[in-house]
């Protein structure tokens, strides 16, 4: 499903201002982990933003995004601050865990591990005979 305009700059403007609110982490949600946000969707109507977190180096995962999940509220409430002289409503926040670079990673280990035998050089086809170029 296509993604309007609208959704699209305020997807922008949630992923921009999320940033910020974790970039600064008064409240300690994220225990000095270091995350991205990698994208936002937002729903049709603005009211629900899907949150895709990425944490390359973070070791539990998932205690991150449950400590999030708790804070979730609190997180809102920033993010409400932030906008609300730019937008009508501020959306509910999902967060989830984007795992697209831990896919490429794993992808790229088994393509490493792979197998491939070198390529032959090519040698000329039997029968056929190339001329010498002559020289004008």
């Amino acid at each position: 499903m296509a993604s309007s305009v609208r959704q699209q700059k305020f997807a922008r403007l949630v992923q921009k201002e999320l940033s910020e609110i974790f970039q600064r982490d008064k409240h300690g949600y994220l225990d000095n982990a270091f995350i991205t946000i990698a994208e936002v969707k937002v729903s049709p109507d603005l009211g629900v933003a899907k949150v895709y977190i990425s944490m390359m180096l973070a070791k539990d995962k998932q205690a991150i995004l449950a400590k999030l999940d708790l804070h979730k509220k609190e997180i809102r409430r920033a993010l409400g601050e932030k906008i609300r002289n730019q937008v009508r409503i501020v959306p509910e926040i999902a967060f989830f865990l984007d795992e697209v670079e831990e896919n490429a990673l794993r992808m790229d280990k088994l393509i490493e591990g792979l197998n491939i035998p070198p390529v032959p050089p090519a040698s000329p086809a039997v029968g056929s005979r190339q001329e010498p170029k002559k020289k004008k």
